[in-house]
């Protein structure tokens, strides 16, 4: 069975997440240099079976898009090249972040690892995938 892979775009790096295979648990897989996804995708993809790409989409507080989506939307026609038979879905990734530093705290984290963006990174996008997952 295909997996769910959701992606925490940033401009330095991007959180991944992956569904189990029967798409009922979200899990953060990892977090990867932009500028190395597309690769890293390529070999994921052919180790794994990949049904959908979740993509998260950053909006302003009022609803429209924020300056991250002028790097996400070159990325996303590049992902369409790549993988044209894997389709790709957005997701509105408004306070993710915020969610994951508080999931952070509430699991005990020490301050010192909840200093590293990567984590950070790699729990916004495992937000995005429960969020896909919860509403459809």
């Amino acid at each position: 069975m295909a997996r769910i892979l959701a992606i925490d775009y940033g401009g330095k790096r991007c959180g991944i997440a992956i569904t189990d295979e029967s798409k009922i648990i979200a899990s953060g897989l990892t977090t990867v240099d932009t500028k190395k996804l597309l690769s890293w995708l390529e070999t994921y993809v052919a180790e794994e079976s990949v049904e959908l790409f979740i993509v998260g989409e950053p909006k302003r507080m009022h609803g429209e898009p924020s300056e991250c989506e002028k790097l996400i939307v070159p990325f996303l026609e590049k992902l369409n090249k790549k993988f044209p038979e894997i389709p790709v879905k957005r997701v509105d990734e408004r306070f993710t972040s915020k969610m994951a530093f508080e999931t952070m705290i509430a699991s005990g984290i020490s301050k010192k690892k909840r200093r590293d963006k990567a984590l950070v990174d790699k729990i916004s996008a495992t937000i995005i995938l429960q969020d896909y997952l919860y509403n459809n």
